[in-house]
């Protein structure tokens, strides 16, 4: 049975602008799946429907057989949402907010204890567990959120950007936690804009532009086409002269932005050793979406090509 079903969803706002162009889509169970895309493509309206905060247009989902329209509660037990933005009281302790969502799926406060201690503890939560939310780190609160939406042990778990502005220790540390939940049988999707991303976790990838599914497949099939990526970097403190960093091309946009490209014989991981053995420490990262860009644009048009 597969994990997720979309049939030509679509979603058109009230303004005219049609975000989803009749999408389908299918995941399999147990399946780590990404979905890929710049900012505008469609992602978050894609996932905003899956998980019930965005009406869809028209379409149909199902969640594990189970149809969002007719069972929405069903579908909603069955997955753990783990959204970009913190949405969560400031002024909680770490414990009191896993245990808090337990309640909505009607946890009794006992159990909820012991799985917030268990999620808390794989997560490297639990020192922190009586700490305020304002007082944790962008990663800690990003660990938060994934100990939040799997305490009431979802059979899939979605994923909207989960490493966003992540420093590079937390996100070894995430990835790892997240092949570990895949390989116990979760079902996992997440939107991301990093391709090293989506190539070290997922097997498969749909890569989705301007509303319409471009392309489905194999990783390491797709992402192939890709011979290089290039990120900004946005540096803390200031740089007089680029570092010399073997296998990596830089540009100073100014003396505390660099643009490196990176050919797939590297990896971010190995980018960020370097820059740490110069000294310098960066304090965020983000694609050059272009690169992207070029890429969807490259399938449209073949797919044009191709059209009779």
């Amino acid at each position: 049975m597969p994990a997720l079903v979309a049939r030509q969803l679509r979603k058109t706002y009230k303004n005219g602008y049609e975000a989803l162009k009749g999408v389908d889509l299918s995941v399999e169970e147990g399946d780590f799946f990404a979905l890929l895309g710049p900012n505008g493509a469609g992602k978050s309206t894609l996932i905003g429907i899956l998980t019930s905060l965005i009406n869809k247009t028209s379409g149909s989902v199902e969640v594990f057989g189970h149809d969002l329209d007719r069972e929405p509660e069903t579908v909603k037990s069955l997955l753990g949402v783990v959204p970009q933005e913190f949405n969560f009281n400031l002024f909680l302790p770490v414990e009191e907010v896993v245990i808090n969502q337990a309640g909505y799926f009607g946890i009794p406060r006992r159990e909820a204890r012991e799985r917030a201690e268990y999620y808390l503890r794989k997560l490297e939560l639990w020192d922190r567990r009586r700490s305020e939310m304002r007082l944790l780190s962008g990663g800690l609160k990003r660990r938060l959120m994934i100990a939040r939406a799997l305490v009431h042990r979802p059979r899939m778990l979605i994923l909207d950007e989960p490493t966003a502005g992540v420093d590079i220790e937390i996100r070894r540390a995430m990835w790892d936690y997240l092949r570990e939940l895949n390989a116990g049988g979760t079902t996992i999707i997440l939107t991301t804009h990093y391709l090293e991303e989506a190539e070290s976790l997922c097997r498969n990838i749909a890569i989705i532009s301007r509303g319409s599914i471009e392309a489905v497949g194999e990783t390491a099939d797709l992402l192939s086409a890709l011979d290089t990526e290039t990120f900004v970097l946005n540096l803390k403190g200031r740089i007089a002269q680029l570092p010399e960093l073997g296998g990596f091309v830089l540009e100073s946009i100014d003396d505390s932005t660099l643009e490196v490209q990176i050919n797939r014989e590297h990896t971010i991981n190995g980018l960020f050793d370097a820059l740490s053995r110069n000294g310098i420490e960066v304090i965020s990262m983000r694609n050059k979406q272009n690169r992207l860009e070029k890429l969807f644009l490259d399938m449209v048009d073949q797919e044009r090509g191709r059209a009779p």
